[in-house]
């Protein structure tokens, strides 16, 4: 594949986190004529999805946390589509473009960090009736789909129609569940304001997971006041339940409840993308298997990073690091690192990292944090916070903080534009990846099923 006439081609796929910072970093580390770098993407940006919550309340602007690619990036060129399949014996990548054509790029070096997509799990109903939350897209029809509900909700003379519409359920209580729901009641009582026949008293946010706490994956010292702050505001969090089926008008639990509701948004968790599946490479709960340097055993020229790899965590023998975010920015740069120690640029590392803490941002003035272990709520919680999203954020910072303070001091502009249908976000079209187009998808499960 590679030729002395040309550059090596690094191929990277897939701009999230992990895909983003491995590009920048390798842009850094090598000199133009050292190598060429193409990344596949569906769109011309990386998605910050920690302040995705932010978006969906209204508070920030959706263009904010799409970090332009163009600019950004400079010597990197972009190829707008998804990989479809991969040959690592011919070094090639299939890309279906966004208008469904096919092309093949060839690589030198392959970067897999496609990242991952909604885990629906076997609940009736789900893929039909519940909104996935891990794109602009869908943050925006989110918050327009709150609004439109308290809309309908004011002009229904039925009581019951009036309780379901104002009523909000979202399961899974992890990070983006916690702060989604946090979002949306400040969003939710904020557009009150300008309402006279629904009354706070009516809107209800219900928070559900399977877990006995929430925020599971963190220190109880963080996810106990965490749930404070909810319940205090007045969100019914219901603990130790699932959802068991999801209909139209009505969610249905584990404890044999029934909520009748418009509205089901799902933050269950997330699975790594299905590529990963064709590859035919060991796996490790569906996350590529690689080494400490990030290589996948037998192809020294193919790394992985991110969510889509299972990476081993040298602080926990035996275990596989977390996918977050903290990780994957990380493991992108550790990769494009021992990328260039292959071309002559530096030297190897193995991946090290111990995480530096969390934060939970929960609207408002409210915040939960654990910076180097400490635990913060609170006002120095929400500095915590917005420091470290400033921090982390690779553009934009500017514009953020000028819509953080302009929500500070004003009210939030709580109008519906309706610009992404109700289809554009349907958990049943879409694998919710980097770069899922919805007929191609569904058509190739149809074979895959067949």
């Amino acid at each position: 594949m590679s030729h002395s006439t040309r550059r090596p081609r690094i191929l990277v796929v897939g701009a999230g986190f992990a895909g983003y910072h491995c590009l920048r970093a390798l842009e850094r580390a090598l000199p133009p004529e050292a190598a060429e770098l193409v990344v596949v993407n569906p769109t011309d940006y990386m998605l910050y999805v920690p302040l995705l919550p932010e978006v969906a309340g209204g508070s920030l602007d959706p263009r904010r946390v799409a970090v332009p690619l163009h600019g950004t990036l400079p010597r990197t060129r972009l190829v707008l589509g998804h990989a479809d399949a991969v040959d690592l014996d011919a070094r090639t990548c299939t890309v279906i473009d966004v208008e469904g054509k096919a092309n093949t790029l060839e690589w030198d070096y392959l970067v897999l960090t496609v990242g991952s997509v909604t885990r629906l799990l076997s609940v009736p109903g789900v893929a039909e009736h519940a909104i996935g939350f891990k794109s602009v897209a869908e943050g925006i029809y989110v918050r327009d789909h709150v609004l439109r509900q308290l809309e309908l909700a004011e002009q229904s003379d039925d009581p019951a129609e009036r309780a379901a519409r104002a009523t909000f359920v979202v399961v899974g209580a992890g990070y983006t569940g916690t702060e989604l729901v946090a979002q949306g009641q400040e969003l939710t009582r904020q557009a009150l304001r300008h309402r006279h026949k629904v009354t706070e008293d009516e809107v209800r946010w219900i928070l559900l997971d399977i877990a006995p706490r929430v925020l599971p994956g963190l220190d109880e010292r963080l996810s106990g006041p965490a749930e404070e702050v909810l319940r205090e505001r007045g969100v019914d969090v219901r603990l130790k339940t699932s959802v068991t089926e999801v209909t139209a008008d009505c969610a249905r639990l584990s404890d044999g409840a029934e909520i009748p509701t418009r509205t089901v948004v799902w933050c269950v968790g997330v699975r790594p993308d299905p590529l990963v599946e064709g590859l035919g490479l060991p796996t490790e709960k569906g996350r590529l298997k690689v080494d400490t340097h990030l290589r996948v055993p037998e192809h020294p020229r193919v790394y992985a990073a991110g969510d889509v790899a299972a990476v081993p965590d040298v602080f926990h023998p035996g275990q596989s690091t977390p996918m977050t975010a903290q990780h994957a920015q990380r493991q992108g740069r550790a990769a494009a690192r021992n990328i260039a120690a292959e071309l002559g640029y530096g030297r190897p590392r193995a991946y090290r990292h111990r995480d530096l803490g969390f934060v939970v941002d929960l609207a408002g003035r409210d915040a939960v944090a654990n910076p180097l272990r400490v635990p913060l709520r609170g006002l120095p919680a929400k500095i915590v916070a917005r420091g470290y999203h400033l921090l982390a954020l690779p553009a934009n910072r500017l514009r953020v903080v000028a819509d953080w303070f302009t929500d500070l001091v004003a009210r939030r502009q709580v109008v519906q534009f309706g610009l992404v249908p109700g289809s554009g976000v349907s958990l049943a079209e879409a694998d919710h990846g980097p770069g899922r187009v919805p007929h191609q998808r569904a058509e190739r499960d149809r074979v895959q099923s067949s």
